[in-house]
């Protein structure tokens, strides 16, 4: 599980494989519900490449395949009832990017209906799969699994940094993989006695505030 062109594939298996009850049920027309803790404008980049992804399964929007869009527009909290909302439309299988959030909430919304999710942190750690090769369950996914690359963040950092400078780092309290990078990049830091300083933000005025802070002369040397 390590690439987009995998999550595409996943997505594209998925499709071929529902079940036979389930088609019925979308008549001529399935529909795939897209779960998303961003908004639209963020996603501008993966849009194209998943539309791609779906096209190279025989599937295209509009014409044999009906898109069923929910955006939490960056408000985790309403990610249970987005969820829950696709359930309740009956699709054929949920797609989730752009968070962990998103795909425990959508785990949590269902036990049958097949979710594909595409994630930076570690899906078995997490509780989403059981395995990376034997995923089980109704869910499965790529991960762009990255908290190691936390701990050569931090010596890039110390070499762009003169002195004895504290290092700061922003910290989604809401995101596990970013909360599990967090810790791995404290612990590094405090194994070489490296000054760090750790802020938490999940808004873009917690993050403002957090910028403001750390650039305060009390804690930069």
């Amino acid at each position: 599980m390590s690439s987009r062109r995998e999550f595409l594939t996943l997505l594209g298996g998925a499709a071929a494989t529902w079940p036979i009850a389930a088609r019925a049920q979308q008549a001529a027309v399935p529909v795939v519900g897209f779960l998303s803790a961003l908004g639209p404008g963020e996603l501008t980049f993966i849009m194209p490449a998943f539309r791609e992804g779906l096209s190279s399964v025989g599937f295209v929007e509009g014409r044999n395949v009906t898109m069923e869009y929910r955006w939490a527009e960056g408000d985790y909290q309403r990610l249970p009832d987005l969820a829950a909302d696709l359930v309740n439309r009956k699709v054929a299988v949920i797609a989730v990017m752009s968070g962990t959030v998103a795909v425990l909430a959508a785990k949590a919304a269902t036990t049958t209906i097949p979710i594909v999710f595409a994630i930076g942190g570690d899906p078995v750690a997490l509780g989403l799969v059981t395995s990376l090769n034997h995923p089980a369950g109704n869910i499965t996914g790529v991960s762009f699994y990255n908290s190691p690359v936390g701990t050569k963040r931090l010596e890039l950092a110390r070499e762009l940094a003169s002195g004895e400078s504290t290092i700061a780092m922003l910290v989604n309290p809401n995101n596990p993989p970013s909360v599990t990078e967090g810790n791995v990049v404290r612990e590094a830091a405090a194994a070489v006695g490296q000054p760090l300083l750790i802020f938490s933000a999940s808004s873009q005025r917690q993050m403002d505030d957090a910028f403001a802070r750390s650039s305060n002369s009390e804690w930069v040397r």
